[in-house]
């Protein structure tokens, strides 16, 4: 049996940043993954015949602190102008936000929106620094009670921080969180295309609609990730990242172990020792970090035997909702679709319609679409599929979702449909199966109300720990995932180094 300071479950963009900060401080780490690939949500893939793929996000940028800390010699994503395709016409705002070009776009529909546009950017971008700051911070562990030692200081800093807001900031923005987008923006702008605009990004990857409470928080949430409207894309795809964090892994002396399925964690009294493989292999190490999602990672990698009853029935109830699908056409290139990122999202009620279909297990007929094109491929979200279908399975219904989009963009790109020569679709189902995504959640939980914050992913469990010794969450089901950010995984080896599980 090989022994190591720590081994890692998942090569995704989190477990491989916790794997970064651990071999960088000394530690011999062993990252186990499952699939024949690192990357994760993060992978850059081939689905055949030189066809490369952005699998699951077609954009996203590591938080600059970890690429800093940790060396990476990643490119710049290349800056995305974000058009937004409604009802009245399509809006196009420039990646500098609030450049002349996009507030005359802003101005052909209202004159006033043009006029509070660049104050509205201003208080996103202060917003975004906010919640990176509370992404940073370790959350307390249990509530009302704060370990003033381990806990009170970064949280003293993080109250400090929000009061430097100012107080017509701090107000807005503790108001806005669990706020509907569509109260939000009704408070700020008259055009309805400009609020469906920022609607879509509201919702972007959660099974949400405009009028739900919180999609004031998953705006922030979306806007720091993406560093503003549009999704930040690299040239050679996203797993440029991967290959960052691999390479500098690996010159760390850290190991990467592809196709080798964790099946469960080695426990012995009460204490993560180690894990076996699905051949029955065993691997020892004194901490183990999941980076899968937490119920997968507590129920079936730890076991409900070694957990209270109460805790595994919270553990169950950990929303993942996922209603989320991925479309990727190859075309020969006439597709006749613009550089960006692009919205389908005629009115913000037109994207409420399309979540209510989810909430009845159903496939959104009108849905929320988001494109965006990398050389001959044509990646489209899909959002609403939910993963439980009230008719039908995915087995036979994934035909139907790319039905369903080509019909939706034919008004907007009428030359798409007959450029279309290789499709792939990925319904929720395939998103559990081939990516380990528990329901097809691609936030490993859904980033609710109740699951943000020092309640991510459960109350009393926020701060990475689990009730079993030794055994780390580092994914994005834990305080500051969601997105491609790394945070989650730097947040649980910084805690780890800094001595606060032992």
């Amino acid at each position: 049996m090989n022994s190591y300071d720590a081994i890692v479950i998942g090569a995704g963009h989190n477990g491989l940043v916790t794997a970064n900060y651990l071999a960088r401080a000394g530690k011999r780490v062993l990252v186990l993954e499952r699939r024949a690939i690192p990357g994760g949500q993060a992978v850059t893939e081939s689905f055949g015949e030189g066809w490369n793929v952005d699998s699951l996000h077609a954009g996203g940028m590591l938080r600059p602190d970890i690429v800093r800390e940790l060396g990476l010699s990643i490119p710049a994503p290349a800056p995305q102008t974000f058009t937004a395709h409604t009802e009245t016409g399509a809006l196009s705002i420039g990646p500098a936000l609030t450049d002349a070009a996009s507030i005359a776009a802003i101005a052909a529909f209202s004159a006033a929106d043009a006029a509070r546009w660049p104050e509205f950017v201003a208080f996103m971008n202060r917003c975004a620094e906010m919640l990176e700051a509370a992404y940073a911070a370790p959350m307390p562990r249990e509530l009302p009670h704060v370990d003033l030692r381990r806990e009170g200081l970064p949280l003293a800093k993080l109250a400090l921080r929000l009061r430097r807001l100012g107080k017509r900031d701090m107000f807005r923005f503790i108001r806005a969180l669990p706020m509907t987008s569509l109260e939000l923006f009704e408070e700020w702008f008259e055009s309805p295309a400009l609020r469906a605009a920022l609607a879509s990004v509201a919702i972007h990857g959660h099974t949400l609609g405009p009028m739900s409470a919180g999609t004031g928080f998953t705006l922030m949430h979306n806007w720091l990730n993406r560093g503003g409207l549009a999704a930040p894309q690299y040239a050679a795809g996203t797993g440029t990242i991967v290959r960052a964090l691999t390479e500098s892994l690996l010159a760390a002396r850290g190991e990467i172990r592809t196709g080798s399925a964790v099946q469960r964690v080695l426990i012995e009294r009460s204490r993560a020792v180690g894990v076996e493989l699905a051949g029955g292999e065993q691997i020892r190490a004194p901490v183990v970090f999941s980076a899968a999602d937490p119920r997968h990672t507590l129920l079936a990698l730890a076991g409900e035997r070694e957990l209270a009853p109460e805790f595994c029935w919270h553990a169950r109830n950990i929303k993942m909702r996922g209603a989320v699908a991925k479309i990727h056409l190859r075309t020969d290139g006439s597709h006749g679709i613009g550089p960006g990122t692009h919205a389908i999202a005629p009115a913000l009620k037109r994207l409420e319609r399309a979540y209510d279909a989810s909430k009845y297990h159903e496939i959104s007929e009108s849905p929320y679409l988001e494109v965006t094109t990398r050389g001959e491929t044509v990646a489209v979200h899909f959002q609403y599929a939910p993963y439980r279908l009230k008719n039908g399975d995915w087995a036979s219904a994934g035909k139907r979702l790319e039905e369903i989009a080509l019909a939706t963009l034919a008004p907007v790109f009428p030359a798409l449909a007959a450029s279309v020569r290789a499709s792939r679709v990925l319904t929720p189902l395939d998103l559990e199966r081939e990516y380990g995504l528990t329901e097809g959640d691609m936030n490993h939980g859904q980033l609710a109300m109740d699951q943000f914050f020092f309640m991510r992913p459960l109350p009393n469990w926020s701060d990475h720990r689990t009730p079993i010794g030794a055994l780390v969450l580092c994914g994005s089901g834990v305080h500051a995932g969601g997105g491609i950010s790394g945070a989650a995984g730097r947040n649980a080896a910084k805690q780890y180094l800094a001595g606060r599980f032992a």
